[in-house]
């Protein structure tokens, strides 16, 4: 018989929103794998270590820290490769995800390439969507409203006619492009109705208008933009 593969949800950074399923799988496991970029500690692993057994096995996913995606696609190449030896051999294998595996999670490269071959499990997480939201306290949709997540890295075009369409917008990974995003915002005369969230949930979470936002932005942040029934204004 083969082990199971876990795609285990953390959510988005704080280790009480792990979920009750969550932790009862991870304080069981006696393996667990999780993505870390090259020379840097494992943010997915920080989140879940309250519930890590000690001496449980690991895998990191070493992803290098390039754009370039041939790098990071043969990191789960290998990674994939030690995930089957160890589900062949009869062993359950937890993969740590921060957020939701299956928002913008780094598991789906894994689930690709292994689901076909292994039971898969996917436990879903509290979304950095849904977490941004609620520490900004600013409801997304009411009624027949609808939402668009975009990511930062879109084209300035592409952002604004995404951004003129929707009743509500997320965007994602904003990071280097925030100046380039505020400057959509402030074309559209959008900027007084956009919040700017970094690190929710942590420690060091910061909540602003993203005309007050700093000039440096983290991954970890995102900025949400309510056209109508903005409690902001």
């Amino acid at each position: 018989m083969s082990g199971i593969l876990y795609g285990l949800g953390l959510g988005p950074g704080d280790p009480e929103l792990v979920t009750v399923k969550a932790a009862r799988i991870l304080r069981s496991a006696k393996v667990i794998a999780y993505p870390v970029l090259e020379n840097k500690d494992s943010f997915a692993r920080r989140i879940a270590a309250e519930y890590i057994s000690v001496g449980i096995e690991e895998i990191p996913i070493i992803i290098p820290m390039t754009i370039e995606r041939l790098p990071a696609q043969k990191a789960y190449d290998n990674a994939a490769k030690k995930i089957a030896k160890v589900l062949g051999n009869g062993l359950d294998v937890v993969c740590l995800c921060e957020g939701d595996p299956f928002f913008y999670g780094s598991f789906m490269y894994l689930f690709a390439r292994l689901s076909k071959l292994f039971t898969v499990d996917i436990i879903p997480g509290v979304t950095s969507l849904t977490a941004c939201a609620a520490v900004a306290k600013k409801p997304l949709l009411a009624r027949n409203e609808h939402l668009t997540v975009i990511p930062g890295p879109l084209s300035s075009p592409e952002l604004r006619k995404r951004i003129f369409e929707a009743d509500t917008v997320v965007i994602m990974k904003v990071g280097r492009h925030l100046k380039r995003i505020s400057a959509v915002l402030k074309e559209l005369e959008l900027e007084k109705k956009a919040i700017y969230v970094e690190h929710a949930t942590l420690e060091n979470e910061y909540v602003c208008r993203v005309s007050e936002a700093p000039d440096q932005a983290p991954y970890f942040s995102m900025i949400i933009v309510t056209k109508v029934n903005d409690p902001w204004l």
